[in-house]
């Protein structure tokens, strides 16, 4: 089969560095860490796992941040190369392994990526996972796969971005017939900004920011309307069409990045905070949200971030950041923030119990809370790679939120 694959090539790497900062196409050409290749189908590791025929996969932005070398090395050791990309995985079971009693062969499925001892083979869970934070397992390199975060970064289980991958049966979750495939291969990022937003849900009355309007920024807002956590919700968005986006999922106030009016200005006055001048520099916010959640990972959302947030507030940092090095971190400790890193999907408390990420967010669609189908704007075959990179990429261009492919 074919499949869309990551190699840890230092020559290539070293290339694409070089010359991407002035062609950007050069990070997914022929030179680059990424290739199309014909691979075999994945195994089943053990009797435990079945193997799966991809629907829909969708470019996430971490993906992106792969393909374009953003990623700090210090992931590196939590991934076997070569991996096929995609972890945002919609798909039907074809073959199930002996030791499985809850699925069948035609299953509708989606896949929770995560890679943590149970789907590892370990009888005795580790700490994380005794508590359910299987996204903070500490035996992400061990036991009966190759070392990886989730599937996507794994060589044994095989990827999205493909035909076909294996996965533990643990991590298999059935769709049901309310919610669709295109719904369904929105519930990895609408799953990862419930985590965030569950494990301490603003409280009535606060007024919460949202940095970045892109898919994760929307799922965000979802999740707070979709959970009826009383709360006012401004979003700083990039660009006009997000901005029309956000304002339908239900932000209370949107800010454009790029608008005429100064942006410092506009978005001060509505969080109710003072804009001071330094002496050089950004100016400094006196006042701003009661919580924040940044969910674009770049230098100056992190900066905005930080700079509106008021005094004892919270800080969720969402976004796929690797190594900022134009941050300045003067706002924690001057205004004694709380900042909070977030990663991937875990167990959440949800109507008295505790719950997989991916199921609530499954509830959520099932019950019509929530309906993010609107953010699928663009569909590629995995051959046309290229393109759809560009596309996810280029997003003032082509008008993209959430990119998928259709194998």
């Amino acid at each position: 089969m074919k499949a869309i694959q990551f190699e840890a090539n230092i020559p290539h790497y070293l290339f694409s560095k070089a010359i991407g900062r002035f062609f950007p196409s050069a990070f997914f050409g022929p030179m680059s860490c990424l290739s199309w290749r014909d691979v075999e189908e994945p195994a089943l590791p053990t009797q435990e796992w079945v193997k799966i025929r991809v629907k829909y996969c969708g470019i996430c932005g971490s993906d992106l941040n792969l393909i374009f070398l953003h990623d700090s090395p210090s992931t590196s050791p939590f991934a076997s190369f070569p991996f096929t990309i995609g972890h945002e995985i919609v798909g039907i079971i074809e073959e199930v392994g002996r030791d499985v009693a809850h699925l069948s062969v035609g299953d509708r499925i989606v896949v929770d990526p995560i890679l943590s001892c149970q789907s590892r083979g370990f009888r005795e869970p580790c700490v994380s996972c005794q508590r359910g934070d299987f996204s903070l397992c500490e035996r992400m390199t061990a036991g009966d796969v190759s070392p990886g975060l989730l599937i996507g970064s794994c060589r044994d289980t095989g990827g999205g971005w493909s035909s076909r991958l294996v996965a533990h049966h643990s991590q298999i979750l059935k769709l049901p017939a309310e919610v669709s495939d295109v719904n369904a291969v929105m519930i990895d990022p609408f799953a990862t900004a419930l985590h965030s937003v569950m494990r301490d849900p603003p409280r009535k009355g606060e007024t919460v920011l949202i940095v970045g309007a892109g898919v994760i920024g929307i799922c965000v807002l979802t999740a707070i309307r979709s959970l009826d956590i009383d709360a006012r919700v401004v979003v700083l968005a990039k660009h006009p069409f997000q901005a029309e986006l956000v304002r339908r999922y239900g932000a209370d106030e949107v800010v454009l990045l790029r608008s005429t009016v100064d942006y410092d200005q506009q978005l001060a006055g509505i969080l109710g905070a003072k804009v001071l001048k330094p002496l050089f520099g950004s100016p400094v916010i006196q006042g701003g949200a009661d919580v924040v959640y940044e969910c674009v990972g770049k230098d100056q959302s992190i900066n905005d971030a930080l700079r509106f947030t008021k005094s004892k507030g919270k800080v969720n940092l969402l976004g796929v950041a690797s190594i900022p090095r134009k941050v300045d971190w003067t706002p924690i400790w001057l205004n004694e923030l709380e900042v909070k890193g977030s990663f991937s999907v875990s167990t959440e408390e949800y109507k008295g119990e505790r719950h997989r990420t991916y199921a609530v967010a499954i509830d959520l669609l099932k019950s019509g809370k929530a309906d993010l189908a609107s953010l699928v704007t663009h569909r590629f075959t995995l051959d046309q790679y290229r393109a759809a990179i560009a596309t996810a990429a280029g997003k003032r261009k082509s008008r993209a939120m959430k990119v998928i492919f259709e194998p």
